[in-house]
């Protein structure tokens, strides 16, 4: 695990979804945290506003700066302003279906603003880089899922966009001795989730009596991981490791998304009303992760059950209701 002592960190994203949980398991262990974070309307900004309270709740060791890392004065700025001891990159734009409508974006935000991030750090001498990557980069290949496949490949321009930050991590691993951890991150889900990710549509969706949009046969399968042990293992990530990429993930049998329906309806008393649609190309039909390198170079392992975590989707859901249910799904 990294130096306990008090760090300074820059993270990226810091109103979505993950990287929200990494900057407050940060604070709580006594760190300095700037966050950064555009909260766009990719989907509702409610949830991102409420994401933004819950870490300035936690006291004066978080500052926010509402910014793009696509602009390069604004992190100039920043990286004057403060002395990093690592930078924690969890801006992107995700999802692979919406990759396919708006390419561009996704280049500029995933490849471009990690380059303008590994310029500012080469610039002022910042020696620690956590980038957040991706499953989906490992379309077609065998499994489980393990880091040392070729991912030359990808299937989507979200994934083609995350392959290039990767590439261009190492480049400046290599050329300026920037100490490069690569998480390629395995279907996460949790209270605040994504609106965009299955496991908040299929909350919502049952509950309210809406038909759940159903892609295939329901039988496609995810390696899900509960967001605290995501955010863990990416702090964890932050030890010197030179380059490596590391998967996280639950490491366990995949789960498909018939069963996490099920799972669902128990846990709301409702049936789910399904609708099947196409099943779409750029979608994998199964993930696994192989995390025994995350156990042996940073200590890491999943601790949260998927019963434990799907129950505390729905709590969450059900507190916020007054808003939640109203939120607009992308």
């Amino acid at each position: 695990m990294p130096d306990s002592s008090p760090k300074s960190y820059l993270v990226t994203g810091c109103a979505g979804f993950i990287a929200n949980e990494v900057a407050s398991q940060l604070l709580a262990a006594g760190h300095r945290v700037v966050g950064i974070d555009n909260v766009n309307d990719y989907y509702d900004v409610r949830l991102k506003e409420h994401r933004l309270e819950k870490l300035t709740s936690q006291g004066d060791a978080f500052s926010f700066v509402r910014g793009d890392i696509e602009d390069a004065s604004t992190l100039r700025k920043i990286f004057d302003e403060n002395s990093f001891d690592a930078v924690l990159n969890l801006a992107a734009r995700a999802g692979v279906r919406y990759s396919m409508e708006n390419p561009h974006v996704y280049m500029t935000t995933n490849a471009m603003g990690s380059l303008n991030l590994l310029d500012q750090m080469q610039r002022v001498g910042v020696k620690k880089y956590v980038l957040a990557s991706t499953s989906s980069l490992y379309a077609g290949q065998p499994m489980p899922f393990v880091e040392t496949l070729s991912v030359n490949t990808p299937i989507s321009p979200y994934a083609a966009s995350k392959k290039a930050a990767e590439a261009m991590a190492y480049s400046y691993h290599h050329l300026y001795d920037i100490d490069v951890s690569v998480c390629r991150y395995f279907t996460v889900y949790g209270p605040a989730g994504r609106p965009d990710m299955c496991i908040f549509r299929f909350i919502k969706w049952i509950d309210e009596g809406t038909p759940i949009e159903l892609f295939g046969d329901g039988e496609q399968s995810r390696d899900f991981t509960y967001v605290s042990d995501i955010a863990s293992g990416t702090i964890a990530a932050v030890q010197p490791v030179g380059y490596e990429v590391i998967n996280l993930g639950g490491g366990g049998t995949p789960v498909s998304l018939n069963d996490i329906i099920g799972r669902l309806e128990n846990l709301l008393g409702k049936k789910a009303k399904v609708e099947h649609k196409t099943f779409h190309k750029a979608d994998v039909k199964t993930t696994s992760a192989d995390i025994s390198k995350a156990k042996e170079l940073i200590g890491w392992t999943p601790k949260i059950e998927l019963d434990e975590g799907l129950a505390a989707s729905v709590d969450w859901y059900r507190a916020n209701q007054t808003w939640s249910s109203e939120l607009k799904l992308p």
